[in-house]
């Protein structure tokens, strides 16, 4: 059978097959699929757009022209976020059907208002680059370059949905970030301002990691869940307290790894390279290796 007979008398029973058994996990008419998350991809461009105008495509130096600009990329976002929002909603909420629109412009109101603080936020973030990196040379070659600043950026909008209740959409967020930085933050957690991860990749900080103000970390490290309880079924049980709480002024360095829903870092704490913690430590503490430096024979 030469292909082009086989494509015409198989092909049409092989995307059956698959329609058919997609449809037994997902619904195809509730799902917003790879189109939507394109979108969500598109969306966060534009509202960093619109936090950062000198990262327009065609940058002016006319004040009313750029608040056109910032405030074109905000309302064509939010629409399309408004739609995004009702479909996982209609998939996975308990909103009546008739509240959902409602509910979802709400969401997407209330996100866009809190924008002016967002940016503030962030420029707290680019500070602590600036003032925990002595390779830097300007505030401007963070912003564009620095993979810590566009994760936080991206972080800091998906965190709001994701304390608004929005399903599917913030984690698909923070998995753009992990794609384009390495970086990989769960939408639930929480983090202060002055935060800087410095170099990043390999970097992991759990759902429910709490962050305090003026935090730094190194790449590879790890905030995360000592074990997983599991119910009788013997699923993880979800919505538990399960990931480290940071307070302010900490330093982590490269390769950490802090767990446990009950370990805390006490405020003005360093924690060393390579560290495995699973329990507290108190304020002002210094946590490193002791173990000697072997023999090296020249």
């Amino acid at each position: 059978m030469k292909l082009n007979e086989w494509l015409n008398n198989e092909v049409p029973n092989i995307s059956k097959s698959l329609e058919e058994i997609h449809k037994d996990y997902f619904s195809i008419d509730k799902t917003i699929g790879f189109e939507g998350q394109e979108t969500i991809y598109k969306i966060l461009r534009n509202f960093r757009s619109a936090l950062f105008p000198c990262l327009c495509d065609k940058v002016t130096h006319d004040d009313t022209r750029l608040n056109i600009t910032i405030g074109n990329n905000l309302r064509i976002s939010a629409l399309n976020l408004k739609d995004l929002i009702e479909k996982v909603l209609l998939n996975d909420s308990n909103i009546p059907l008739g509240e959902i629109t409602k509910h979802s412009e709400e969401v997407v109101m209330n996100l866009i208002n809190k924008f002016p603080k967002l940016r503030r936020v962030l420029q707290t973030d680019i500070q602590a680059a600036y003032n925990g990196d002595p390779a830097t040379t300007s505030t401007e070659e963070i912003l564009l370059s620095y993979p810590s600043i566009q994760t936080m950026t991206i972080h800091r909008i998906a965190h709001e949905l994701y304390k608004e209740g929005v399903p599917v959409i913030p984690r698909i967020m923070s998995e753009y970030a992990h794609q384009l930085t390495g970086i990989d933050i769960h939408p639930g957690a929480s983090i202060g301002e002055y935060f800087f991860i410095d170099h990043g990749t390999g970097v992991v900080i759990g759902e429910t990691c709490t962050i305090g103000k003026n935090v730094k970390i190194y790449q590879g490290v790890t905030l995360g869940a000592k074990s997983f309880p599991l119910d009788e079924h013997g699923n993880p049980i979800k919505g538990i307290k399960r990931h480290p709480n940071i307070e302010d002024n900490v330093v982590i360095y490269a390769g950490a790894t802090i767990l446990g829903g009950d370990t805390t870092i006490g405020q003005n704490s360093v924690i060393g390279g390579n560290i495995w913690l699973t329990q507290s430590v108190p304020d002002n503490s210094r946590v490193y290796q002791t173990q000697p430096l072997p023999n090296i024979k020249s």
